[in-house]
């Protein structure tokens, strides 16, 4: 019944075209609003209790997105580096986007005088007042337990700017609400789905503020670098590059793969007709996909970027593999009529393609099951777009054949392929072949066992971009990058005043250093006891002497200038509640609040990691420190939680490596239930699959081996390769069982036949992908790059397999 309605469909190409030119124009005046998304949003596990706790913290200690500027100058003097440093600040602060800066310019010195340190409180002096010594105050910062590795580096040569961007309250808002709703018992979906709207359009405004934030503080960089090496990085300006990047390597993986396609068409076929109809058919598939994604408001992210290099990649290789097979209809048969053709054609190679198509999607699909929303979307994406795919490929490819039936190509038949041939006779040795298959499989095995998941955010870039430099800088100067933190929580014991005064030893002292009475507070002053200060000083100690931590942040950092300027005598709980209320609020909200919440009991520890040690490894970092704080410091879990960007980070890698770990059985089962279904036969399906299982498999053992870790793009290797690997397989099995049922040849004259007629195919198609992917090295993204390279070698090693091992399983093994 299908045959018979696809016959009759084909009859009218006109009627055809029409239709896809209309599907082409809407596609085209859709593609209007297609977009793209690199903030980091778009890289979370939604509802991520650690992402939720994440953004109540940045809530509740006043954490904003910021930029980070470094600041090197070139041949100037200190003096002069400073002033110029000056003007820069004052020019940052003057943008109205700009919330507050932190730098050497107006972080507090507190020892340019021997007053007592209420008073110095209230004179606070900055290196750019005139009576202050600028080697004192250089001093003093450089050896300040908050600002050195801050603000300014241990050698004095790098000084950084912390630009604070002003709350987006309306976007912030909704992502609250949104968890809210989500962490509902009963979800209402109608609020979701109208919350929703309206987060993609506040995202989509942020994303606009962000891009013009970065823009111009680029052009404001760039009129003060001729004395200085000036260096950005931070979130905002890394995910607005991250568009930059996502927009280069649409444009040049799909202009690579786009011509490289031609040059293989012209390969293959030598007819400039067989050029063109394979280039529109591509061509008009991309635009439908696109324009379906701009209808559906589907954004393209880094993970997804590289949909049309891979969309084309995989149209052409229907294509060929249709062509090919139109071009050999007429080795056997006189009948010259485009019509019977196209018939033959169609019967011959439908389901060899529909079940490779199916293969490919089921592959695809894997990615669905993750719970972050790009890598899912992308899975979406390439299962819709493989569909439009055959559809063009059985529809508009016949129909361009039928309206222009152009003269066919004898090029396909002229000779025998070289490269086919030398398969074939590489094939021919048995015994070679199950060697260099069980070596394979041996070390699969061996870099299997060496595989490591780890998520280096630093090493994702390029050494070339700007990111990766100014990340690199930081990292090196100004005390590392990636954000980790600790939040202990005291226990609500109220200790006696009796017991503070114990603790303070000198209750009823006056005159201390603080120049005032500490009987005469009553603010704060219970809260800094013994205990609390203790632990958090041990904790902060500890994290300082671990090697893979650069800049450690916490009150014991405010408590260690304090007690420098009190001769380096500890002080006492009410000295610290005093010294807690005299503080004036932008000090205090500088370098205290966001260390201890008094009205919550407990503290914060912040600390960046240093991201580009080599010998990194962040999931092992982070047990570490759970282990250590609940075995060296005594802590029960509820009195501490990590948290921060390398939590989430972590998270994310662990939820995606799960995922596919999981999905990977079930992509091969359901590609070898399809091959049951197509070839009607366990054993002959069993035979399809294991070419790619070993190719899936080596190339997950050879990552192992170079011992490059796994990442968010690398770990869905092995289900795509599988899944498009397997198309391979497909068509030279059902190739085989046709030309065993049509002749008596013995084998090796059989498998020749294979090889020469749909080897020729699956050599163009091969080499098309692995040409396609290798484009993606071009990219400035190193996930990408490795995801390209990766799928290259499994693809060459999945062709070498289906061209030499399964002709000789099927020989041994197939016999009916």
């Amino acid at each position: 019944m299908f045959k018979l309605f696809y016959n009759k469909v084909l009859n009218y190409p006109y009627l055809l075209i029409i239709l896809f030119l209309t599907l082409l124009s809407y596609s085209v005046y859709q593609s209007k609003n297609f977009e793209l998304d690199a903030s980091a949003d778009t890289l979370l596990i939604e509802n991520d209790p650690d992402l939720i706790f994440l953004r109540e913290l940045n809530k509740k200690y006043k954490s904003e997105e910021f930029f980070i500027i470094t600041y090197s100058p070139i041949n100037l003097s200190v003096k002069d580096g400073i002033k110029e440093l000056n003007k820069l600040v004052i020019d940052i602060n003057n943008f109205k986007w700009v919330s507050k800066t932190i730098s050497i310019i107006n972080a507090p010195l507190l020892q340019s005088t021997n007053e007592p340190l209420v008073d110095r409180i209230k004179n606070l002096k900055f290196i750019t007042n005139e009576e202050v010594d600028l080697d004192t105050g250089i001093n003093e910062l450089t050896n300040s337990p908050v600002y050195k590795n801050l603000i300014i580096s241990e050698d004095t040569k790098t000084f950084g700017i912390v630009v604070y961007l002003k709350d987006n309250n309306a976007y912030l808002e909704a992502i609250q609400k949104k968890t809210e709703i989500l962490s509902a018992k009963n979800i209402d979906q109608r609020i979701l789905d109208e919350l929703n709207i309206k987060l993609k359009e506040l995202q989509k405004k942020q994303s606009k503020n962000i891009s013009l934030y970065n823009k111009s503080i680029k052009e404001l960089i760039e009129k003060y670098k001729s004395n200085a090496e000036i260096r950005l990085s931070g979130i905002p300006m890394i995910a607005d590059d991250m568009i930059t990047f996502i927009k280069n390597d649409i444009f040049i993986f799909g202009l690579g793969v786009f011509l490289f396609i031609i040059l293989t068409l012209w390969f293959v076929f030598k007819n400039l007709s067989w050029v063109i109809f394979p280039l529109i058919n591509c061509a008009v598939s991309i635009f439908i996909m696109i324009g379906f994604l701009s209808t559906l408001g589907w954004k393209v992210t880094v993970i997804s970027s590289n949909f049309i290099a891979l969309m084309l990649i995989l149209t052409m290789s229907m294509n060929i593999h249709y062509l090919v097979r139109y071009m050999q209809i007429e080795d056997k048969d006189e009948i010259i009529n485009t019509n019977f053709r196209i018939k033959q054609t169609s019967e011959t190679i439908f389901y060899p393609i529909l079940y490779a198509v199916l293969t490919t999607i089921c592959a695809f699909l894997s990615l669905v099951f993750s719970e972050i929303k790009p890598v899912k979307d992308f899975g979406w994406m390439m299962s819709i777009g493989l569909i439009i795919s055959f559809v063009t490929t059985f529809l508009l490819l016949p129909a361009l054949i039928k309206i222009f039936n152009p003269p066919l190509s004898n090029n396909m038949n002229l000779s025998e392929s070289k490269i086919a041939n030398f398969f074939f006779v590489t094939s021919k040795k048995s015994f070679i072949i199950y060697f260099l298959s069980i070596l394979l499989i041996i070390l699969s095995a061996i870099g299997i066992l060496n595989l490591k998941v780890e998520n280096s955010f630093i090493n994702y870039f390029s050494k070339k971009t700007e990111i990766y430099k100014g990340m690199k800088h930081i990292d090196e100067k100004l005390g590392g990058t990636t954000p980790l933190e600790i939040i202990i929580k005291f226990k609500n014991n109220i200790e006696s005043k009796k017991d503070d005064a114990d603790f303070l030893g000198a209750s009823d002292k006056k005159d201390n250093f603080l120049g005032e009475d500490i009987n005469d507070n009553q603010n704060s002053k219970y809260w800094f006891t013994r205990d609390k200060i203790d632990k958090i000083v041990n904790i902060h100690n500890y994290l300082e002497d671990q090697p893979e931590i650069g800049k450690v942040l916490s009150f014991s950092s405010i408590l260690n200038i304090a007690e420098s300027l009190n001769n380096n005598k500890k002080l006492g709980s009410l000295e610290m509640g005093i010294l807690y209320d005299k503080l004036p609020d932008n000090i205090k909200d500088q370098i205290i609040k966001p260390y201890i919440s008094i009205k919550d009991n407990e503290a914060r520890i912040s600390m960046r990691i240093l991201d580009s040690k080599p010998d990194l490894r962040r999931k092992e970092l982070i047990e570490r420190i759970q282990r250590d704080l609940e075995e060296k410091f005594n802590l029960k879990n509820d009195e501490f939680k990590l948290a921060g960007v390398l939590i989430i980070y972590n998270n994310l890698l662990q939820s995606l490596f799960d995922s596919q770990i999981k999905t990977l059985g079930m992509v091969m089962l359901g590609i070898f239930l399809m091959f049951i279904v197509l070839f009607k036969s366990i054993k002959i399906s069993l035979i399809g699959i294991i070419p790619n299982v070993i190719a899936a498999s080596f190339v997950l053992g050879f990552i192992g081996l170079l011992n490059i870790p796994l990442d968010m793009m690398t770990i869905t290797i092995a289900a795509i390769t599988i899944g498009i690997a397997v198309d391979n397989s497909i068509h030279y099995i059902y190739r085989y069982k046709f030309e065993k049922d049509k002749t008596s040849e013995n084998g090796l004259i059989l498998i020749n036949n294979c090889h020469q007629s749909v080897g020729k195919a699956i050599i163009s198609t091969s080499f098309t992908i692995i040409f396609g992917f290798s484009i993606l090295v071009l990219s400035n993204f190193m996930p990408t790059i490795y995801f390209g390279l990766f799928t290259g070698l499994a693809m060459l090693t999945a062709l070498f397999l289906v061209l030499t091992l399964l002709p000789n399983l099927l020989l041994k093994f197939y016999k009916n």
